[in-house]
């Protein structure tokens, strides 16, 4: 038997980086770039493809109809505008004559607005070409609606399903990430990140992906129909572009890290908020009520921080593109007023082109107002894909499953450490024959649980081997060596549902005699019949309904049910009372009985029949033997013996 040497405890389930119920601290994140993230997250819709472009031609139809309507309203008003001027010319002259006895009259902007009409003199508006032309703007304008409204149901199928795929592969790599990643992250700050990230990247997608792509497709189709009308006028237009580049660039490259903080800063918030809730009793008892609040109030305030910066930088976009197209649409106005004065442009072309130049202004501005939504999606998607590109457990060696008929365990020279600098167990040997009760006792942080995490395969060897049955347990598919161990915790976990469905969780292929009779080994059935449903009570989330020594039993119950090769007891009996607790042992005894047991034990009374004793002191295995062995030795178990069973007497003693 060789030892094992343990330097420095290593934090079990809270992991590295929990505060406690008083605080907590953040694991460190590496924020990715804009474009790349933002590339990675439009890939995702890769296998909707086929509808992808389906929306992509509904939305090129749906704008090329908006883009054209403009246009035939301007034919419109010319035919207004030509009835009206033509019926103030006297009639029976044709429109050449008009000109000239306008130009011999002086009026030469008069007679070049006429010669670039179609006019004819003495004759009034034709409303029969008005309401035409009318008629065919409202079917293009019912068309163009039509379009964008089945483009819009398209494409709420497409985001929902893509976000439904992302959910799906979150929750699988959540199952494949190994036990140290959970050690090691905040579960408040995990939680936001499969709830609230998620949650805000489907509002992002749904919100801007269609705004996005209709105001595109409208700034190239308004552009074509603007050059159409008048290059010069065009050309002017697209000054705005390059400005909205510039300006929307510059923005955004301070924005993008103000989201990055504020989305970390509410992964940061979520997880104090978990703890502390969680804790919330422990607040009270000890008094800490004041610094929690305190702690809340200063990460409430870097949250606000960073979104009203965030938010703050974002909303220069708007205004800021809303003064440019301003600006554009005053030197659009003039030019072409004079265009119209010198016969060079008709009324209609250029009141096309002024709605033209909304039309091409007002879609840049809602993608500058959609630039911080779009920001935020990208931040939470980062978040998500740090989650997605996490280390797994590495893959199980090829092979078939093993089972574990007789139960027999052994370590050979294995050593483990949680972090490389800091080693924790070394060339540790021991050998638990089929049938016998381990029991593993010690003080607090010597190691005890890392024992049986490494025969679960929650954590792998650095160096040596375990073997089931000769079996080494790194060729053993992780569900089918786990499949063949029961566990007991002394941390109780229940799901909510009904105690049937709790104790069945350890097989449920169970039937309704089984369920029972595992109840009944473990004494659930004797206080179940005392609740107003029986077994059919619903456990709530917190397991608020039943005792915690109540919990402990159904946990118990649930891996008698399971009835395991290898039974892995820690600490299973601390949340029951004595007597509870003298009824659980007999049942322990009688699940123990044929299998291979390990039980991790603070309290002596409940190991006293095991096979074998593991002391474990100073990081070091310092005895083994049986309980009456032990005691007789007058060793480190029989000074824990004493100190658990004794103490108290001589405290009494010593003070009379």
């Amino acid at each position: 038997m060789t030892t094992m040497k343990v330097t420095e405890r290593v934090q079990g389930m809270g992991g590295p980086g929990r505060g406690g119920p008083f605080g907590s601290s953040m694991v460190g994140q590496k924020s990715m770039t804009f474009g790349p993230s933002a590339k990675r997250l439009f890939a995702r819709l890769a296998p909707e493809r086929v509808k992808v472009l389906a929306v992509l031609a509904l939305a090129v139809a749906s704008v090329a109809l908006m883009s054209i309507a403009p246009k035939l309203l301007g034919t419109a008003t010319d035919l207004i505008f030509e009835g009206l001027f033509g019926k103030q010319l006297p009639a029976g002259v044709s429109k050449e004559e008009a000109v000239e006895r306008l130009r011999a009259a002086g009026d030469d902007r008069v007679a070049d607005m006429l010669s670039s009409m179609n006019v004819l003199p003495g004759q009034g508006v034709d409303f029969g070409a008005v309401g035409t032309v009318l008629t065919v703007v409202l079917v293009l304008y019912v068309g163009s609606a039509v379009l964008g409204l089945t483009q819009g149901l398209l494409l709420n199928g497409v985001v929902q399903r893509t976000m439904l795929r992302m959910r799906a592969e979150v929750e699988d790599k959540i199952h494949r990430l190994p036990l140290s990643y959970f050690d090691k992250q905040p579960r408040g700050e995990l939680l936001s990140r499969v709830t609230n990230d998620i949650d805000n990247v489907s509002q992002v997608l749904q919100q801007t992906m269609s705004q996005l792509l209709t105001s595109l497709l409208t700034v190239v189709g308004v552009l074509a129909m603007m050059f159409w009308i008048s290059p010069a006028l065009a050309l002017i237009a697209i000054v705005t572009i390059p400005l909205t580049i510039a300006v929307t660039g510059a923005i955004m490259k301070r924005s993008q890290k103000q989201f990055i903080a504020q989305w970390r800063a509410t992964g940061k918030l979520n997880a104090h908020v978990e703890e502390a809730f969680t804790g919330h009793a422990l607040t009270k008892v000890f008094g800490r009520r004041r610094e929690v609040e305190r702690q809340f109030a200063d990460q409430n305030e870097e949250l606000f921080k960073a979104g009203f910066g965030a938010q703050f930088a974002s909303g220069l976009i708007m205004p800021t593109m809303m003064f440019l197209g301003n600006l554009t649409y005053v030197v659009i106005a003039v030019v072409g007023g004079l265009r119209v004065a010198s016969g060079t442009m008709s009324l209609g072309d250029v009141q096309a082109f002024i709605q033209y130049s909304r039309q091409f202004t007002q879609p840049l501005t809602q993608v500058a107002s959609m630039v911080n939504l779009l920001q935020s999606g990208v931040a939470s998607a980062e978040r998500v894909f740090e989650l997605l590109d996490a280390s797994e457990e590495p893959a199980d060696a090829p092979g078939s499953a093993a089972s574990v008929s007789r139960g027999r365990v052994e370590f050979s020279h294995v050593s483990f450490r949680y972090e490389p600098e800091k080693p924790l167990i070394e060339d540790l040997s021991l050998v638990a024959e089929p049938g016998q009760t381990v029991a593993i006792v010690g003080p607090t942080g010597a190691g005890k649980t890392t024992l049986v995490n490494l025969i679960m395969r929650f954590y792998d060897l650095d160096s040596g081997h375990i073997t089931l049955d000769g079996v080494d347990v790194s060729s053993m598919p992780r569900r089918s060596l786990r499949g063949q161990v029961g566990m007991v915790l002394q941390d109780t976990w229940l799901f909510h549902g009904t105690i049937r469905d709790n104790i069945a969780y350890g097989r449920p292929t169970a039937s309704e005699e089984e369920i029972l009779a595992a109840a009944r080994a473990t004494f659930v059935d004797r206080f179940v019949h005392s609740l107003p449903d029986g077994y059919d009570t619903v456990i709530d989330e917190e397991g608020s309904n039943v005792s915690a020594g109540e919990k402990q039993l159904i946990t118990i119950a649930r891996a008698f049910l399971s009835n395991p090769a290898l039974l892995i007891l820690d600490e299973a009996t601390s949340s029951v009372d004595t007597r509870t607790e003298l009824l659980v042992q007999q049942a322990m005894a009688a699940l123990r009985s044929d299998r291979t047991s390990f039980v991790i034990a603070h309290r002596l009374s409940t190991i006293r029949d095991a096979d074998l004793i593991l002391v474990m002191e100073d990081g070091r295995i310092v005895e083994q033997g049986s309980h009456h062995g032990l005691l007789a030795a007058g060793g480190a178990y029989a000074a824990l013996y004493q100190a658990q069973f004794a103490g108290p007497v001589v405290e009494e003693e010593s003070l009379v």
